[in-house]
């Protein structure tokens, strides 16, 4: 399926591409095969490729001289990148403590969408998620994917701290906090895992289009994982879907 894409320059340096304003898997998989080509065949001229929702820019290492003409060579990229493949999925199962000493708002979250706590766990823990993109932070993964009984709009007071591995939910939405940041999602639970390491190689492991899956773990799982992340002794290995 090929879809009615809009390009126009976004600065002197970047074009951006938009797909239809809707968030979906199939533009998803539609721009990670058309990411794929450019990345093959424009790699001496672009700096990085950026996705969001429905949306993504390609950063060049010169001024553009002339959008019009590499406009025609983007599109003609976009054409040939449906005979692409990618990579299997890579499932990631993350570690989380729903321990009310690491989830300062899973009580009131639970209470206010008329759910147990335990109901609000099986249901986080029961999906599946894609991930869309990275930002915001460094690290942090916009999710797709969460179950509609767990909706719930942002803060209306932002947390001026929300702590490095929290794991909340705003919207529609449910994430990982890479680090220590100010922040209006309800905190519902905390992994030991770091998604964010300057000093690795590949200092974010996550990356679009892998599943992440939560697994509830006791406090006691979760402070001994902390310890052994903190001694960069730690492995955490995907799935392959």
């Amino acid at each position: 399926m090929k879809f009615e894409l809009r390009y126009r320059q976004y600065n002197e340096k970047s074009i951006l591409i938009e797909w239809p304003a809707k968030i979906s898997e199939k533009t998803l998989k539609d721009q990670l095969y058309y990411k794929k080509n450019i990345e093959k065949y424009c790699d001496k001229l672009i700096v990085e490729v950026i996705l969001s929702y429905n949306s993504m820019l390609i950063c060049y290492m010169s001024t553009i001289e002339d959008v019009y003409s590499e406009v025609l060579v983007l599109r003609s990229l976009y054409d040939d990148s449906s005979s692409l493949g990618v990579s299997k999925k890579r499932l990631w199962k993350i570690p989380v403590c729903y321990s009310a000493s690491l989830a300062p708002d899973l009580e009131s979250f639970a209470e206010t969408k008329s759910l147990s706590v335990d109901q609000v766990i099986q249901l986080h823990t029961g999906n599946v998620y894609t991930v869309f993109f990275l930002g915001f932070l460094p690290g942090f993964c916009y999710l797709g994917g969460l179950d509609e009984k767990l909706f719930l709009d942002r803060k209306k007071s932002p947390s001026l701290t929300v702590e490095k591995g929290a794991v909340a939910i705003g919207g529609s939405q449910t994430g990982i906090y890479p680090q220590d940041s100010p922040g209006g999602w309800h905190v519902i639970g905390k992994s030991p895992l770091s998604f964010f390491d300057v000093k690795k190689e590949n200092p974010v492991f996550v990356r679009c289009g892998d599943c992440i899956q939560f697994v509830s773990i006791e406090e006691k799982i979760y402070n001994d994982i902390s310890a052994k992340v903190e001694m960069n002794n730690f492995d955490l290995n995907p799935n392959f879907l």
